[in-house]
This record gives structure tokens, sequence and C-alpha cells, in this order.
């Protein structure tokens, strides 16, 4: 009977766990599901009353580049919070969770490829291959940026397999660079400060969103560890080296959400003057999806408030955890949002 029983609960404990990792995953496919509509429904909505006329497939169009901020949000973050975790004192010795890196490359390198189809085709969707030019990517300055993104994301994947994945940063970085200048075109006045505070944005958005993604991956690894040492399923997530590294995710992320508020509202004031911002966030399609994201990021502000509180509390730092998830789901939700954005038509300057 005394052999028996640990093998009972043993198996017991492994169909818990199957079926806890079976309800993540199809809560995570329903995420998904509903952030693919974001994208698909919101032109449509945010043009309604405006007078506006939106680019032919802005639906497409913006589904394809909320994906590729996504691409680029999940290995920035896996190589900034790795950064972080191993600086914390006393953290496990366990082995990193499986990089989501080399997939994050790949549906990066699909949504660029389907953004150069739509340059090569004149701004338009491809119906038939014979619809494309690719030679004359070559010849103008957004085919020429969109090949770099698709490069880029090839060179990222062969980096994330490779024995040195920190050398993904610099492809990284050239993607995060050409979307800065492919938002803000030479003719544009002052285009240079746009794309700086374009490419500030992207980037910090990016440490924001995939890092806490990755911490929080991160965390559930070392709590799986901690519970196998001590045969228990545990109430932590590696304690007390768990709430050090949300401790220092948390500083850095005061500090981006600071710079991304700031580019954000100068690079809104750039598209909308001060004067004319009130009108224009309720009367044009780019003015209410601002809004949205505004409202959205204030959401994630008071939940990264809440984390925080709950991270100083001296009986449960890791009940931080709970806000921080939450947190996850709605940035994932302010970059779909943010790739809806650029797809709109920009706002008249008044």
């Amino acid at each position: 009977m005394t052999l028996t029983r640990p093998t009972a609960d043993a198996a017991d404990a492994g169909a818990a766990a199957r079926r806890q990792a079976t309800r993540r995953a199809l809560a995570l496919l329903a995420l998904v599901a509903v952030a693919a509509l974001i994208p698909l429904i919101g032109p449509r909505t945010a043009l309604t009353g405006t007078g506006e006329a939106a680019a032919p497939g802005v639906a497409g169009i913006a589904l394809l580049r909320a994906v590729l901020f996504a691409a680029l949000c999940v290995p920035v973050g896996e190589l900034f919070a790795a950064r972080l975790a191993r600086r914390v004192p006393g953290a496990p010795r366990v082995d990193a969770p499986r990089s989501w890196a080399p997939y994050a490359a790949v549906v990066g390198f699909v949504a660029a490829l389907g953004l150069a189809s739509v340059v090569a085709t004149g701004n338009l969707l491809p119906r038939h291959l014979a619809d494309l030019d690719l030679g004359g990517l070559y010849a103008s300055r957004d085919g020429r940026l969109a090949l770099l993104e698709v490069n880029a994301f090839a060179v990222a994947w062969f980096c994330a397999r490779s024995r040195r994945p920190g050398t993904q940063v610099w492809p990284l970085a050239a993607v995060a660079l050409a979307e800065a200048l492919r938002a803000h075109p030479a003719a544009e006045h002052t285009a240079p400060t746009g794309s700086g505070l374009t490419l500030v944005h992207v980037t910090c958005a990016a440490l924001w969103a995939g890092g806490l993604l990755h911490v929080l991956r991160l965390l559930r690894s070392w709590h799986a560890a901690e519970a196998a040492d001590v045969g228990s399923p545990g109430t932590g997530d590696g304690s007390p080296a768990g709430a050090a590294l949300l401790g220092r995710y948390a500083r850095v992320a005061a500090v981006l959400f600071a710079a991304i508020t700031a580019t954000g509202v100068w690079s809104s004031l750039r598209r909308m003057p001060a004067g004319t911002v009130m009108d224009q966030l309720t009367t044009t399609a780019y003015g209410r999806t601002l809004l949205a994201k505004v409202l959205l990021v204030a959401a994630v502000a008071v939940l990264a408030l809440c984390a925080r509180l709950r991270l100083r509390s001296a009986r449960d730092p890791l009940g931080a955890c709970s806000p921080a998830r939450a947190e996850v789901v709605v940035l994932g939700a302010v970059v779909v949002v943010s790739g809806l954005l650029t797809a709109l038509p920009l706002p008249i300057r008044w």
C-alpha cells in the first residue's frame, strides 16, 4: 500500500497538470482569435461616420503589421528578461524555458513577406502572382525597407538557432529601425525626428511587453523546480528569487513606461496639433484608434501599479503575478491595436 500510494498521487498530479496545460492552450487560442478580430473588424468600425477612405486591404495589412510587432516583442523580451534573470542572486539552477524566438522569427518572416508583397503590388493586396513586381521593391524606399525586414527576420532565425542567440539583437534592431523609417517618409516635415521617436517607442514597447511575458515564463519554470525539490505543488514562483526578478523588471518597466508615454504624446502632437486633438480623437479613424490604445495603456498602468503594490507586500510578494498575467493580456491587445493604427489614414493637420 505504501508503494502504490505515491504512484497514484503522481498519476493524479500528472493528469491535473495535463488538464491545466489543455485549459491554458485553449485560453491562448481564444485570446489569439479575439486579437485577430481587432484588425479585421477595427478599420470598418473606426472609419464609420468619419468620411475618410482607407486604402484597399487595410484589414489584412493591419493584421500583418500586428503579427510583425508581436513577432518582434517575443525575442526582444526573451533577451531582456534573460539578462535580468542572470543578475538575480540565488536564482534556481534550472534550464530556461524553451525559447520562442525561432518560432517568432518564422512568424515575423511570413508577416514581413506578406507586407513586402503588398508593397510590390503598389500597396494593394495581391490576388495573383502576376500582380507582384518583385524587382520594383528595389526601386522604392518602402520596398527596400520591406525587404530589410524580411531579411532581418531570416537572420534572426539563424541567430536564435545558433550557439549565440544574443546576436539576435542586431537583426531585431534592424526591424525596429525599418519600422521607424517606414512610418515617416523622407518627404515628411522633420522626418528624422519622427523616426527617432518611433524607434524609441517601438523598442521600449517591445522590451515592456515581451519582457513581462518571458519573466512570467521564467517564474513558472522556477516554481516547477521548487515544487520538484520539495515534492509538493508549492505556492511560490521561485521565491524569494522570483520576487527579486519581478522587482528588477518592475523598476525597468517604470522607466520604459515613462519613455513610451513621452514619445507617444510627442508623436501624437506631431500628427494632431494640440488645438485639434480633442476633435480628432472622436471624428477621425486614427484618433479613435489612438484613443482606444490610450485607454488600454491606462489599464496596463493600473495593473502594473497593482502588481507593484502586491510586490511590496511582506506576506505574499509573488501575489503580483496575478495582475502581471492580466497585464500581459492587455499589452497583447495594445500591440494589436498598434498594428491597426499604422494601417489607418493619417489625421488631417488643421
